[in-house]
């Protein structure tokens, strides 16, 4: 089978020949349909996760068949769509999975489809059988492939965040999770606000169900969103910490500062701020199985697909290489035949 590898940190993408492989006890194998290409793969190639291992094929957004199952396997059977997400596994046994919250497992180091795991970015991909997820009918395989990794974090961050109808949620960023958030946030009866670099995406934030847009390079966000009453929710999806921090004024008293994307830099507010409004910081690490399966539930419900670019597994090198120049616009998935 043909698979793209990452050899090194900094290194290239690399197509190369490795034999099909075959599931273990516990295991399944899935004839791979699609997988998107998300920014985390930027990340681990520019080294930014100290769980990462090299080589390793990236991509943890897939979906695709499953083609045979290991060992003591009888679910999910051979010819059932599944996707997979960034989770590969957890130890199954700690207090975290025990509540069925497995993303936040402590039991065992870190394992994470495409980072020390291989992932999607090949025509056959071996994961656990316990964290690959039907897709439910309706669900267009490529176009739903970023749901695994954008979808469920935008959604399972605006829910643990406790955003609801009539809440204000002001969505930093227009990328795949910030786009994402827009919409679950719109469809969950929120006030959406969108604050970007510019007014690229103003036009599109607004067939979102935006009412308000905020260009950075043209007003002070935090002042925006006090203008408009303040915000319940401030979602930083940009890839770096400062956004969120130049929106933190915009909040309303009891809001919170939520961190789906990020940079390498610590986050720090002012404490006075923190007590006097009774305000939160806090993080989503994408999300367990069964919040996958509600984002894909939800996302059918509610007619949400992300805008996708199809590329071949002969393309991908170039696009990431762009992704990691910021030269790359819209949400590439590999297809396969």
């Amino acid at each position: 089978m043909r698979s793209a590898v990452l050899t090194a940190p900094g290194g290239p993408l690399e197509i190369v020949e490795r034999d099909e492989p075959r599931p273990g006890p516990g295991e399944i194998l899935v004839r791979v349909t699609a997988c998107g290409m998300c920014f985390s793969e930027v990340n681990h190639l520019r080294g930014h996760y100290p769980f990462g291992t090299f080589p390793v094929v990236p991509g943890h957004e897939i979906s695709g068949v499953v083609a045979a199952l290991g060992e003591g396997v009888d679910w999910p059977e051979v010819g059932t769509p599944v996707g997979a997400a960034w989770l590969y596994g957890s130890c199954g046994h700690c207090d975290q999975c025990a509540r069925g919250d497995q993303i936040l497992c402590t039991g065992a180091p870190k394992q994470v489809t495409g980072v020390n795991r291989d992932g999607g970015y090949t025509e056959y991909f071996v994961g656990r059988a316990g964290f690959a997820t039907p897709l439910p009918d309706g669900l267009d395989p490529v176009a739903g492939a970023p749901l695994m990794c954008a979808g469920l974090t935008a959604f399972n961050g605006l829910r643990q965040a406790g955003a609801a109808a009539g809440s204000r949620v002001a969505v930093l960023g227009t990328g795949g999770v910030g786009t994402m958030a827009q919409r679950f946030a719109a469809a969950m009866g929120a006030r959406v606000a969108v604050v970007s670099r510019s007014r690229r995406a103003e036009k599109e934030a607004f067939a979102l169900g935006a009412e308000l847009f905020v260009a950075t390079d043209e007003r002070d966000p935090a002042e925006a969103l006090r203008a408009w009453g303040g915000a319940d929710l401030v979602v930083n999806t940009a890839p770096d910490t400062a956004t969120g921090l130049a929106a933190f004024g915009g909040l309303r008293p009891d809001g919170t500062l939520l961190y789906l994307g990020m940079g390498a830099e610590n986050v720090s507010v002012p404490p006075m701020a923190l007590v006097s409004g009774r305000l939160r910081v806090m993080g989503v690490p994408s999300g367990s199985p069964h919040d996958l399966r509600d984002t894909l539930a939800f996302a059918v419900a509610h007619g949400i697909v992300p805008e996708v670019t199809p590329v071949t597994l002969d393309e991908a090198p170039g696009v990431l290489a762009a992704m990691d120049e910021g030269t790359h616009r819209g949400r590439a998935v590999i297809t396969f035949p």
